[in-house]
């Protein structure tokens, strides 16, 4: 498939070391049923063996479904179940020994996408070759314990106007404030709050979809 990232990015966000594997498996359907650009898995607390066997269900669901899997943090986790992208954080495998490791590796393309914070760690990620930026928080988020602090729609900006990669917008994100996300020139945006407080998720999802054109 044609992986394209723009218009509503999708996380299922995992907390703690175990899971119920239906219900998450429930919860992505209904993240898939909005038609996101890709649906990333993010579950920094799982045991590496419980990730990878999620990551192979989810694999499953994003195939029945068309849509690419991405898996955050971990290239060897996205190499093993076959995702469609990999996300890396500026504190995971580097992007220059990531596109060595996937170079070397008889699998499909894939995708990498590199967290940023500010200008020059956007300019970087570019110059190595990612092949999309999330950058961010552009407002304050509740959903990392260590997240940076927000740098605002005028970075942001300053991002697109400065970077021809594909910008996701990350950190706060909401219904109330995705259209100024948009104006701003994102390429898509990823919320994990304000879908998990809608009362229907698939419906929020394609909200900020809708943002995007």
């Amino acid at each position: 498939m044609a992986t394209r990232i723009q218009g509503y990015y999708a996380i299922l966000d995992v907390t703690g070391s175990s899971y119920d594997e239906g219900a998450l498996l429930a919860h992505a359907r209904e993240l898939l049923a909005a038609r996101p650009c890709c649906l990333q898995l993010r579950a920094k607390e799982l045991p590496l063996a419980d990730f990878c066997r999620l990551g192979q269900a989810l694999r499953l669901e994003c195939t029945h479904a068309d849509l690419p899997l991405c898996i955050n943090d971990r290239l060897d986790v996205a190499l093993a179940v076959g995702a469609d992208i990999v996300h890396l954080g500026q504190g995971d495998l580097p992007l220059g020994e990531a596109r060595r490791v996937h170079a070397a590796t008889p699998a499909r393309k894939m995708l990498i996408g590199v967290s940023t914070h500010n200008l020059e760690q956007a300019k970087a990620a570019q110059a190595g070759g990612a092949d999309y930026i999330g950058f961010g928080p552009v407002f304050p988020t509740a959903t990392k314990s260590d997240a940076d602090l927000a740098v605002g729609l005028s970075a942001l900006e300053k991002v697109v106007a400065a970077i021809s990669l594909p910008i996701v917008a990350i950190g706060g994100i909401a219904l109330a404030n995705i259209d100024a996300v948009a104006r701003a020139g994102a390429s898509a945006a990823a919320a994990i709050a304000a879908i998990e407080r809608a009362a229907d998720r698939a419906a929020a999802g394609r909200a900020i979809a809708r943002a995007f054109g």
